[in-house]
C-alpha cells in the first residue's frame, strides 16, 4: 500500500517569498525557501508519509529529486492547479493525500499524525485565516489565497478541524518570519539567514 501523499507545492526557490524582500535579500530569500522546503519534507518523512513536490521550477525538482524526494511537473497555472495535479497522481496511485504548505518552520510529525490519521476529510488553518494543509476523501475545487480556509471549508464532509502551532504559522509576511524566528520551534531558521 502507497503511504498517504503530502503533496507540497513550491514555485521557486530564487524567486520565492518576495513579500519578505523588505526584511531579507534574494539571496536569503532563496536559502530560507529551500530551508523550509527540506524541513517540511523531512518532518514528512518522520512521519511515515511520503512527500511529493509539485514546480514548474527546474532548480526546485532537482533539488527534490538530489534530495531523494519526487516531483511532479506544474501544469503553470498557479497554487491551485499545482494542488490539483498532485491530487490527480495520487488518485491514481489509490493514494490518500494532504495538500500541504512547504513554509512551515515549527511543522513537527506530530502535527501530520494529527491530519493522516483520521477517517474524514480535514484541514488546517494558517493563523491569517488561509489553508495550511487539507485532504478530502472525494474532489474538490481548491480556493488557495485569502481567507481559504472558509472557501475550503464548505466543500468537506464532516471535516475534522486541526488547529496545531505546528500548522499555524506559515511564512508570509516578515512579521511571520519574526514570529517563527522567535518561537524555541523556529530558531533553526537563523542558520538558513546567516
Amino acid at each position: 500500500m502507497v503511504p498517504t501523499v503530502v503533496i507540497i507545492p513550491v514555485k521557486s526557490f530564487r524567486l520565492g517569498k518576495q513579500r519578505l524582500a523588505s526584511a531579507l535579500d534574494d539571496a536569503q530569500r532563496s536559502r530560507l525557501g529551500r530551508a523550509l522546503a527540506t524541513h517540511v519534507a523531512e518532518t514528512v518523512e518522520e512521519a511515515g508519509l511520503l512527500a511529493m513536490f509539485v514546480t514548474g521550477d527546474p532548480e526546485v525538482a532537482a533539488w527534490a529529486t538530489s534530495s531523494g524526494f519526487p516531483s511532479l511537473p506544474d501544469p503553470g497555472q498557479g497554487l491551485n492547479a499545482a494542488a490539483a495535479a498532485g491530487v490527480e497522481w495520487a488518485d491514481r496511485s489509490r493514494s490518500s493525500w494532504i495538500v500541504l504548505h512547504s513554509d512551515l518552520p515549527l511543522l513537527q510529525a506530530e502535527d501530520l499524525g494529527a491530519l493522516a490519521n483520521t477517517r474524514t476529510d480535514v484541514i488546517a488553518p494558517s493563523s491569517d485565516g488561509g489553508t495550511s494543509a487539507i485532504s478530502a476523501r472525494s474532489s474538490i475545487e481548491f480556493a488557495f489565497g485569502p481567507a481559504s480556509f472558509h472557501k475550503h471549508l464548505p466543500q468537506l464532509r464532516s471535516p475534522t478541524i486541526v488547529a496545531r502551532t505546528g500548522l499555524l504559522l506559515d511564512i508570509d509576511s516578515p512579521f511571520d518570519l519574526a514570529s517563527a524566528l522567535s518561537h524555541p520551534r523556529g530558531r533553526w531558521m537563523r542558520t538558513a539567514l546567516s
